[in-house]
């Protein structure tokens, strides 16, 4: 009886320690970088974004005056790639989140956009640090 109280309190503390210490797949890798909005084309966006491998945050803080049609999606060096277009905004404020399809490799691009599709130009774009 003595074995086995000794040998399950060593696997339970092996078990312990082994899960404390893995990497979880799904984020191994993955990094977040993030970026602050400034307006284009006489709009006024603000507030701060972050882009994942997987989803782009609009944080508490972001604002969009307003417009027809504004999109939410990703460019690179100032061109917004409507390939990377992440679907429509969901409000003018606050935070709010869009998943990257799986098409879509998130490190390619260096900036997240408000786009406005009716007139094809932008209302906001964050600049993506690392």
């Amino acid at each position: 009886m003595t074995n086995r109280r000794q040998f399950l309190a060593l696997t339970s503390g092996f078990v312990a320690a082994t899960v404390a210490s893995a990497t979880i797949p799904a984020f191994a890798g993955s990094k977040t970088r993030s970026g602050n909005f400034s307006g284009r084309s006489d709009h006024v966006t603000t507030g701060k974004t972050e882009l994942s491998s997987n989803s782009v945050v609009l944080e508490s803080d972001f604002s969009l005056d307003g417009a027809p049609d504004p999109r939410v999606g990703l460019g690179k060096n100032g061109k917004f790639d409507p390939n990377a277009d992440l679907g429509a905004l969901k409000k003018l404020t606050g935070k709010q989140s869009y998943q990257i399809g799986s098409g879509i490799n998130a490190s390619d691009y260096n900036e997240v956009y408000i786009w406005c599709r009716k007139f094809n130009v932008p209302l906001g774009v964050a600049k993506i640090g690392n």
